[in-house]
């Protein structure tokens, strides 16, 4: 598989992340993906020629095999990264959706119109939503195949150097060898930390987003509630009362400080 290219793609991911995002993706391609390629595939890709069981009845050493590593770890380790990468490009392609309706409104419009969207780059209406899904997609995934991992392994992350099968058609209990198994159990607690890390980095960026949220609309009422006041203030209500015995038959305005004034409106 040609992971550059999925790099490429999602470089462009990082002008609409945030901070942690960036940290995210940085995990992601030189933990991850770059360790996968580099060295994890080197790892595994003797796990069945190599792996040796004392008989030589036929079948028996790939059953066996089979009930040890029902799911190849390179296979699994290679799905999870598709399919936790591709979500960011769905930010990318909204994006590329805002920009091409916004050319096509000023084309109808003329260059003058007013903009659809005061930046189409901007996390805010639906591209927000967009990318908060996508962060708590990519935290589902991960979570899943961790839980996978550990259903389909039964919680073992070690890597045994001998394993007991009893297996048809093997003929008796016997013993099968795993090969390399101390660099196997390595590297499979190192993939599976770094899928924590990214399922907490992710987590923190949805509680980041959201609380941003919530202050910004917190923010925005308090505000609000400001200015009203001020408009308040600078608008006092006023009564007309006529004197009880005027002497020169005029009205008199005065402040009403102790009249109860309706609060729906002004005078």
């Amino acid at each position: 598989m040609n992971w550059a290219s999925l790099q490429g793609l999602l470089s462009g991911v990082n002008k609409y992340s945030t901070a942690l995002g960036r940290i995210w993706l940085s995990v992601v391609f030189i933990f991850r993906v770059l360790v996968f390629v580099v060295a994890a595939e080197d790892v595994w890709d003797d796990e069945q020629k190599d792996f040796v069981c004392n008989t030589k009845q036929p079948g028996c050493p790939n059953v066996c095999y089979d009930e040890f590593f029902p799911v190849s770890h390179v296979r699994l380790w290679a799905l999870q990264l598709i399919l936790v990468t591709c979500p960011s490009l769905l930010v990318v392609m909204h994006v590329a959706y805002r920009e091409e309706r916004e050319r096509r409104h000023r084309k109808k419009n003329g260059p003058n119109a007013p903009a659809l969207y005061d930046n189409p780059n901007k996390k805010r209406g639906g591209l927000w939503w967009t990318y908060l899904l996508t962060l708590i997609f990519k935290a589902a995934v991960d979570s899943g195949f961790l839980y996978a991992f550990h259903v389909l392994y039964q919680g073992h992350y070690d890597m045994p150097r001998v394993v007991a099968c009893s297996q048809a058609p093997c003929p008796h209990t016997v013993d099968c060898f795993i090969s390399r198994p101390t660099e196997k159990k390595i590297f499979t607690y190192f993939m599976v930390a770094t899928a924590v890390v990214c399922i907490l980095l992710n987590l923190s960026e949805v509680i980041y987003l959201v609380s941003k949220r919530c202050l910004e609309i917190f923010s925005s009422k308090r505000q609000w509630s400001r200015h009203q006041s001020r408009l308040h203030d600078s608008c006092p209500p006023y009564a007309l009362s006529q004197a009880e015995h005027p002497q020169d038959g005029n009205s008199v305005l005065m402040k009403a400080s102790s009249a109860s004034v309706d609060a729906g409106g002004y005078p």
